[in-house]
């Protein structure tokens, strides 16, 4: 009995991603701004950032070892701070 269940279950989840997507299809809304980032139109502070995002870690994980057992203080200084400063960023961008 177990058979016959699981092939049901199987072909319901085919059922839902082929068939549902296409039966469901909506009319896409219009938007008047691209959801694509341009990169041609960062900002200096962003570039900055995206850099220091990078350096950062990779500069602390040459400091620390992390490969050395010293993964908690790596992830404590090397990436929680580059994960709070981007959160407190996109934070600050809604207020505008």
């Amino acid at each position: 009995m177990t058979g016959i269940s699981e092939i049901l279950v199987l072909l319901l989840l085919l059922a839902c991603i082929l068939i549902l997507p296409r039966l469901l299809k909506g009319v896409p809304a219009q938007s008047s701004r691209s959801s694509a980032i341009d990169i041609k139109k960062l900002g200096t502070k962003t570039r900055l950032g995206i850099v220091l995002s990078i350096v950062y870690p990779v500069g602390a994980a040459l400091y620390l070892r992390p490969w050395d057992g010293h993964l908690i203080s790596f992830v404590s200084f090397g990436i929680l701070p580059v994960l709070l400063i981007w959160a407190g960023v996109w934070v600050m961008a809604a207020r505008k």
